[in-house]
């Protein structure tokens, strides 16, 4: 059976015919966005420093993207590093997320960990009231859980948690550097995550996509970016260590990746996981 079909059938769900499944373009720009809505993307996650993660991108950056017209889903990540929050990074993140609904958001995208490696439901809470609470845009806000579950001690058995946290998907690489390399996991996560779609990311080239499918995920996640030159004459060192930082280019959105990953997605038939 497609494997479209047999996670759509596994569910209870009624099916005539394979699903759509969904592309996610990861964009730090709106001419990112415009790329992955000329490419075919359902949605973009809106951050900033994508080589350090992703961090959450600023209020006039969202809004913005969001006036291009596909839907946005917005990291809320405060700083690179560990997902275990102090406090006052879980009141930021708060702030974050309802700034970012009040910004035209379809969604947000967060997390947030305890010390032992498992979820912290209590961070978790917090900003799923931010985003669907009162004043803030209702049910109708999506929220994901970001790779903060690769790094937890189970992701099969925090994937099994999410749906009674309010969770709407969850991003993941299966556990493992890269998504491709997550197969096993990414199976066993389709299989327990019950109503919660599991979005497959984390390193992926359009040559996986076919392998990712054929797991039972719900849609793909990909950065589809390219090296921009920059402009201008010399170039002296910002005083960081960060490569990036030091760097003479940056990333944009290529939008020719983008129409292969759709195309690959939508394809007819994908080989079965391995």
């Amino acid at each position: 059976m497609d494997p479209r079909v047999e996670r759509t059938a596994h569910r209870g769900r009624r099916v005539s015919e394979p699903r759509r499944l969904s592309l996610e373009i990861a964009v730090s720009s709106p001419s990112g966005a415009r790329a992955a809505l000329d490419g075919g993307a359902d949605r973009v996650e809106l951050c900033v420093g994508l080589e350090l993660g992703g961090l959450t991108p600023s209020q006039g950056l969202i809004e913005t993207t969001v006036a291009v017209g596909l839907p946005v889903h917005v990291l809320i990540r405060p700083r690179p590093g560990d997902f275990v929050f102090a406090a006052d990074e879980v009141d930021l993140m708060e702030r974050e997320t309802r700034a970012a609904v009040a910004s035209g958001a379809s969604g947000v995208v967060i997390g947030a960990l305890l010390s032992d490696g498992s979820l912290d439901e209590v961070a978790l809470g917090r900003l799923v009231e931010a985003a669907r609470g009162p004043g803030a845009g209702g049910a109708g806000i999506e929220l994901t859980l970001h790779r903060a579950i690769d790094q937890s001690q189970d992701p099969v058995a925090a994937a099994v948690r999410l749906a009674g946290l309010g969770l709407t998907r969850v991003l993941t690489s299966g556990g493992a550097s890269r998504a491709a390399s997550g197969i096993p996991t990414l199976e066993a996560m389709a299989r327990a995550a019950g109503s919660v779609q599991v979005m497959a990311g984390g390193g992926v080239d359009v040559a996986d996509i076919g392998a990712l499918v054929a797991t039972g995920v719900d849609a793909v996640h990909l950065s589809a970016k390219k090296p921009a030159r920059r402009a201008g004459g010399s170039w002296v060192s910002l005083g960081t260590r960060s490569t990036s930082a030091d760097s003479d280019s940056h990333f944009v959105t290529d939008g020719a990746i983008v129409a292969a990953a759709r195309r690959a997605l939508d394809a007819p038939s994908h080989p079965a996981a391995g």
